[in-house]
């Protein structure tokens, strides 16, 4: 199945501060708020303007900083779907996979692209069609794979001892 998806582009270094500042780890509680404040310091439209299904396209090190899971759900809370970058810090990616958000790492993706873009995925190749290009989209593990389509961890969990 093919879908379109909107992109968001940012660039190398964009850390767990940036993407759900620290200021809000303790008071922020309902999805609403999290979300509201998802990158305010890097792009402020993107709080009130992202719709579910869209896709962050970043470059090199992204989420680095903090093991902050706010700097995770924000992005989930806000419909992402899909995080593309050059690199990730390694917490930061297993965040993702716990909150059923798909990292992807494509180096470069983010130069070729830009904030309004779209893409269009291919579940049936495994592919990320952009400009014209196809990347494939890597598989993880059984184990992770679970977890993805559950739509994280945690529900994961919930329907397995549902079902028992």
């Amino acid at each position: 199945m093919k879908t379109e998806h909107r992109v968001w582009v940012y660039g190398d270094n964009v850390n767990t501060d940036v993407i759900f500042a620290g200021k809000y780890t303790y008071t922020l509680r309902t999805e609403a708020e999290i979300q509201s404040v998802a990158l305010e310091d890097l792009d402020p439209n993107f709080a009130s303007e992202v719709q579910a299904g869209d896709v962050i396209v970043a470059g090199y090190n992204w989420g680095n900083g903090s093991s902050r899971e706010q700097a995770v759900t924000c992005l989930r809370y806000s419909g992402i779907s899909m995080i593309i970058a050059s690199s990730f810090s390694g917490l930061y990616f297993r965040n993702c996979i716990n909150q059923g958000i798909r990292p992807v790492i494509i180096e470069d993706l983010y130069e070729h692209l830009s904030t309004g873009d779209t893409m269009t995925i291919d579940t049936d190749t495994q592919t990320i069609i952009a400009n014209g290009v196809a990347y494939p989209i890597p598989e993880f593990s059984p184990s992770v794979e679970v977890i993805l389509s559950a739509g994280g961890l945690v529900p994961m969990l919930q329907a397995r001892f549902k079902a028992e």
